[in-house]
């Protein structure tokens, strides 16, 4: 892919992702790999919808190395780690994504619970230890999880989700894929809980607020 192609497809993948609710103003952030090399990575702070080629920044995997004035992705090491752990992965998307976060709060991992999401992701989505943003403990526990459980996708505690596909249209499914298992995940762990097989979001509020935060409402 070349240079120019490989920014093209970041920026249309940050527009996908925002349009999808996947990501929302300057939170989360997409790379593409160009070559054996390096990949392209959107910028530090700024929105999607008004990002330019100009923005989107290469970046050398072995090094994080990069040139101009426009700054990388403060998790752009996380990246590389991603890149560094398969040849054929061609892009990585970091997200906050509403349902895959709430699992990711719970620290918990999501085992084998659709054909779905055996073939687009794996048999497990592991949730890796946490490291605050941008932090050599973020990127290696994302990638030692993502490693040792051989899924396209990791929750990452306390914080979002990393996903990655042999090209942007394969790492997009998978973190659509993410969502969908992580909402189905939310809602059997809510049926088993409480021993309520009507399932809601409010009723998910309510029996929060009423028997596990002991009745405190604001």
């Amino acid at each position: 892919m070349t240079l120019e192609e490989a920014r093209k497809t970041v920026i249309e993948a940050g527009h996908k992702l925002v349009q999808e609710g996947l990501v929302a103003r300057t939170w989360g952030n997409i790379s593409c790999r160009v070559d054996t090399n390096s990949f392209v990575i959107t910028p530090s702070g700024r929105t999607y919808d008004e990002l330019t080629e100009q923005d989107i920044v290469q970046v050398q995997i072995q090094d994080l190395a990069w040139e101009g004035s426009v700054k990388p992705s403060s998790e752009k090491g996380l990246h590389a780690e991603v890149y560094k752990l398969n040849d054929s992965c061609g892009a990585v998307i970091h997200t906050h994504q509403p349902n895959a976060s709430a699992v990711a709060a719970a620290r918990r991992e999501i085992p084998l619970i659709s054909d779905e999401m055996g073939s687009v992701i794996g048999k497990t989505i592991p949730c890796a230890g946490y490291g605050l943003p941008g932090t050599k403990k973020l990127k290696t526990a994302s990638a030692a999880a993502l490693k040792e459980s051989g899924s396209k996708a990791s929750l990452m505690a306390n914080h979002g989700a990393v996903c990655w596909g042999s090209d942007m249209a394969d790492a997009f499914l998978v973190a659509t894929t993410l969502e969908t298992v992580c909402a189905a995940f939310v809602e059997e762990e809510y049926k088993r809980i409480s021993g309520d097989r009507d399932f809601t979001r409010d009723k998910m509020h309510d029996y929060y607020i009423d028997s596990i935060a002991g009745g405190r409402r604001k």
